[in-house]
């Protein structure tokens, strides 16, 4: 796709304010209902909320890649955001109700703005030319940055002044994130009208046929199944140490720092030696990442917001490695059906990773983790003599 410079940089802005917007929102209402959940709940039910969460965000990747396909990429961000600001609204009754079905059924709804929100990097990529398609993907995943930064932060402040209101503290940071969402429903409106450019006849599902679709998708799908599962028990865990939700808050920080920050440059280190060497280098950093969080579980201080950090880093050079290989590739309905499937995959990760903590603890969640994490090796010492 070649766009005027001007169109451009309107479109990538436009893609970088929602983005940060959806992913703090995100961090803020998953953090807080896998809170709610496990106060009602027990540990088995703690991740029940990131499962809706990435359960939504499956459905959302399919509903935004097909709506691109068929609308263009401004409809489908529209009807995305839109439904979000719904499903955190429903969220929000649900927090405060106590009814924790609600919460749930909201935080599917929510999702779909994360899946919208993910789809956002290839439409970044197809902006640009092939040799600078990786910087510019993992600039809009650098946008998670500002949810690193405010999102963990902010929970808290807003936890506090739901009480001060008469309400469940919890469900200030659920309300908080509801603002944040409705807000990218309207700067997407900014976002300039576009053309549908894609064949009629979509790819959908048999784009899985493809053996060059094996690696990316094995690599993504095993760094978010490791990074949900350790990061989505250290609320629980810290919380089961007795720490308050500030120190719960800037852990996250450091985690969700890792996974975006860095993201241009592991755009550079993609677009430099390619996608499978970046995606090996994310599989040494997740190790060395779940080995920590199984040495040093109680290690509020220093342990823990290490791992936390790599383990950040390292589903993002996987991710951005992955994405990489698979941009420009194959369409965009396609690449929702890849984005449903990893996202699918992780709501396992959620549920499995509660009854992994409730039977052996952390450290039997960051021991599985690490070992799902070196899955792709099979797949990279396969491919050691195939190019790119």
């Amino acid at each position: 796709m070649d766009l005027g410079t001007n169109i451009r940089r309107r479109s990538m802005s436009a893609l970088f304010a929602t983005v940060a917007l959806m992913n703090t929102a995100t961090v803020l209402a998953s953090t807080a209902g896998t809170l709610i959940a496990a106060e009602a709940g027990g540990p088995a039910a703690s991740g029940l909320p990131s499962a809706a969460g990435v359960l939504g965000t499956a459905l959302g990747a399919l509903l935004s890649g097909t709506l691109t396909s068929l609308r263009g990429r401004r409809f489908a961000l529209l009807v995305g955001y839109g439904s979000a600001t719904a499903g955190a609204l429903a969220a929000s009754i649900g927090a405060v109700t106590g009814s924790v079905v609600l919460l749930l059924a909201g935080l599917v709804v929510l999702g779909l703005g994360n899946g919208a929100a993910q789809l956002s990097r290839y439409l970044a990529a197809d902006m640009y030319p092939e040799e600078r398609k990786g910087f510019a993907l993992s600039s809009v995943v650098w946008a998670g940055t500002i949810g690193a930064l405010t999102g963990p932060l902010m929970i808290a402040p807003t936890a506090g002044a739901a009480a001060r209101l008469g309400l469940p503290s919890l469900s200030g940071p659920i309300v908080t994130a509801g603002l944040a969402v409705g807000l990218a429903a309207v700067t997407s409106f900014f976002l300039p009208p576009d053309e549908v450019t894609e064949s009629a006849k979509p790819e959908g599902w048999a784009v899985f046929r493809r053996p060059s679709l094996r690696l990316p998708l094995a690599a993504m799908v095993a760094a978010q199944v490791t990074m949900v599962a350790v990061m989505t028990m250290t609320p629980p865990q810290l919380h089961h140490l007795g720490h308050s939700l500030d120190v719960v808050g800037w852990i996250l920080s450091a985690h969700i720092f890792g996974m975006f920050a860095l993201s241009p440059l592991s755009g550079r280190i993609a677009d430099r030696i390619g996608g499978r060497r970046t995606i090996g280098w994310g599989i040494v950093v997740l190790a060395v990442a779940t080995a920590l969080a199984y040495a040093l579980p109680t290690s509020h201080t220093s342990g823990l917001p290490i791992s936390l950090f790599l383990l950040g880093y390292g589903w993002n050079l996987m991710f951005v490695g992955g994405s990489s290989l698979l941009s420009g590739t194959v369409q965009t309905r396609a690449k929702g059906a890849v984005d449903a499937v990893i996202w699918g995959s992780s709501a396992f990760a959620s549920v499995g990773s509660g009854h992994l903590f409730g039977y052996g603890g952390y450290p039997l969640v960051a021991a599985v983790a690490g070992a799902l994490a070196l899955l792709p090796v099979l797949l990279l010492v396969r491919r050691t003599a195939t190019p790119e």
